[in-house]
């Protein structure tokens, strides 16, 4: 099996260090990750700015961009074959709820996805670090399972993996969640630069919304690694009957064109 990992938190992070050691020895395994911390990047490719790839001592090649470009590159050019997998993270952090919109690491998996690879975000549900060997060794388990089942190398997926911050024997067993949901984030942070600016720091995300039974707060913090399936269809299928009357309504209100705007 062969798989290309990527991050959001650039190429030198323990979580990525940790997810490369963990599945090298079960898997041809390559990292194509960012340059630099690139959290909260979501999908974004740079499109005017030329990207640039290096290698490091380990092996690891890095780019002067943003999750989605280090996937896109790898996959259209730098590799030169096709992986069976992408995985991104481990993250250092969580990536639940509303996060999964803005997440990088979220971002360069859904890549892999839009390129029709299966692919799976990775994160630990604390910050810090703690525990990211334990982490590392159940995302290794995760992708063994899937392997020997046959899961990998059918039609593409989109995974969403939460691993809390635990020893790896005291893990409770993968539970399939839906997202939850956030409050707002905080306000925004204002402070003076030194050269009297006006400078602006985005807040802290929210606290959990809705982390009712079945979402990946409510799982996380019972202790089980969540898995939620991902997609890429923002359509708002539930309402589209509504949208179409409404759309009807609007229409028929429209005035008539008069003879000036008519065409010829």
């Amino acid at each position: 099996m062969k798989i290309l990992i990527s991050n959001d938190d650039g190429f030198q992070a323990p979580g990525i260090v940790a997810l490369h050691a963990a599945l090298a020895s079960v898997a041809d395994v390559e990292v194509v990750a960012p340059e630099h911390n690139n959290s909260a990047k979501s999908n974004a490719l740079t499109l005017h700015s030329p990207l640039y790839v290096h290698t490091a001592p380990n092996g690891f090649r890095y780019v002067n961009g943003t999750p989605a470009d280090c996937v896109h590159i790898a996959l259209t050019g730098l590799l030169g074959y096709r992986p069976d997998l992408v995985i991104s993270g481990i993250n250092n952090g969580a990536n639940m709820g509303d996060d999964t919109i803005y997440s990088g690491t979220v971002g360069a998996a859904m890549e892999g996805y839009l390129f029709g690879i299966p692919a799976i975000a990775f994160s630990q549900v604390d910050k810090g670090w703690g525990e990211i060997d334990a982490a590392a060794q159940k995302a290794r388990e995760i992708v063994e399972q899937m392997q020997s089942r046959r899961i990998v190398g059918e039609a593409p997926w989109l995974l969403n993996i939460n691993i809390p911050n635990m020893p790896l024997a005291a893990l409770k067993p993968l539970k399939l969640c839906r997202l939850g949901r956030r409050h707002a984030a905080e306000r925004v942070i204002v402070q003076e630069s030194p050269r009297g600016d006006t400078m602006y720091w985005i807040g802290a995300a929210g606290p959990a919304k809705d982390d009712a039974e079945g979402t990946d707060f409510h799982a996380t913090a019972q202790g089980h690694v969540a898995v939620t399936p991902l997609k890429v269809d923002l359509t708002d299928h539930q309402n589209l009957g509504y949208w179409a009357q409404t759309a009807a309504r609007m229409v028929a209100s429209e005035p008539a064109p008069s003879a000036q705007t008519k065409a010829p």
